[in-house]
C-alpha cells in the first residue's frame, strides 16, 4: 500500500516496483516503471516551467511590483500581465475587474437596479487566481489589524466567506490596475 501524494510516489513507487517478493507480475512492474518514468519526466518539465516563470518575473518591472501586493505572487502576475499587458487599455480598475469577471451582473427594470452573481464573463483563469489569493487574504487576516485585512474582515462576518472572497479579489484585481497602469508601487494601507 502507497501513501497517497506527489511525495510517496517520488520516493516509495521505486522500491515498490524494485521489491522481487511483492505480487506484481512482470508486465505490472513495466508498466508502473513507465509510469514512473513519464511521472518524472512532468516533474521535470513543471520545474523547468517554474524556473522560467521566476526568470520572467524578475525581467519585467511590471511583474516584479506585481509580486508585491498581498497574494499576488509569480504565477498570478505573469498572468495578469500577459492577459492585461500594462494595463492602460483600461479605463479604471473596475473596468479590469469587470474584464476579468469579478463584478456583479445587473438587471434593471422600472427604474430599479437589481444587482445579480459575479457575471463569471471574462478570463476563467485569471478569476480563478484571483479568488484563491483572496481565500489566503482571507484565511490570514484574522491575525492583522491593518485596514485591508480588517475591511476583510468585516466583510466576512457581513457577507460570508464566498462573497468576501470574490470581493477582495475584485479588490486586488484593482490596485493590480493602479499598479499596472500608474506604474505605483504596492504601498499597504495602514
Amino acid at each position: 500500500m502507497i501513501k497517497k501524494g506527489i511525495s510517496a510516489i517520488r520516493n516509495e513507487l521505486p522500491s515498490i516496483i524494485e521489491d522481487a517478493e511483492n505480487d506484481l507480475t512482470v508486465m505490472s512492474k513495466a508498466f508502473f516503471n513507465k509510469l514512473l518514468e513519464e511521472f518524472r519526466a512532468m516533474d521535470d518539465l513543471l520545474v523547468h516551467c517554474d524556473t522560467k516563470i521566476q526568470i520572467a518575473n524578475k525581467n519585467n518591472d511590471v511583474c516584479t511590483r506585481l509580486g508585491d501586493v498581498l497574494s499576488i505572487g509569480a504565477i498570478t502576475s505573469i498572468a495578469l500581465y500577459a492577459a492585461a499587458g500594462d494595463g492602460k487599455d483600461f479605463v479604471n480598475g473596475r473596468h479590469l475587474s469587470a474584464w476579468i469577471g469579478l463584478v456583479p451582473g445587473q438587471h434593471s427594470t422600472g427604474g430599479k437596479p437589481r444587482l445579480l452573481d459575479i457575471s463569471k464573463r471574462g478570463i476563467s483563469y485569471l478569476r480563478t487566481l484571483l479568488i484563491h489569493g483572496a481565500r489566503v487574504v482571507l484565511r490570514h487576516s484574522e491575525k492583522k489589524n491593518d485596514r485591508f485585512s480588517l475591511w476583510a474582515q468585516a466583510l466576512l462576518k457581513r457577507r460570508g466567506h464566498n462573497k468576501a472572497c470574490v470581493a477582495v479579489a475584485n479588490k486586488l484585481a484593482r490596485i493590480a490596475w493602479v499598479i499596472m497602469a500608474k506604474g505605483e508601487t504596492y504601498r499597504p494601507a495602514m
